[in-house]
């Protein structure tokens, strides 16, 4: 949830890559699990959900 935290916040892949010590391609794939297994299909709405039930 760290990673559609750091995201709501307008922090970008790259940037948070960085402050997690990991590429910004990792940090988009890793993105691309959680909108997979949550079934939606971009980060914004990654985000809308998390925010909804009010993990970030």
């Amino acid at each position: 949830m760290l990673l559609l935290a750091e995201l709501a916040k307008g922090v970008t892949a790259d940037r948070v890559g960085r402050s997690l010590d990991v590429s910004g391609r990792t940090v988009r794939r890793r993105l691309r699990c959680i909108c997979d297994r949550i079934g939606v299909a971009t980060a914004i709405e990654a985000v809308a959900w998390a925010a909804r039930r009010r993990l970030i």
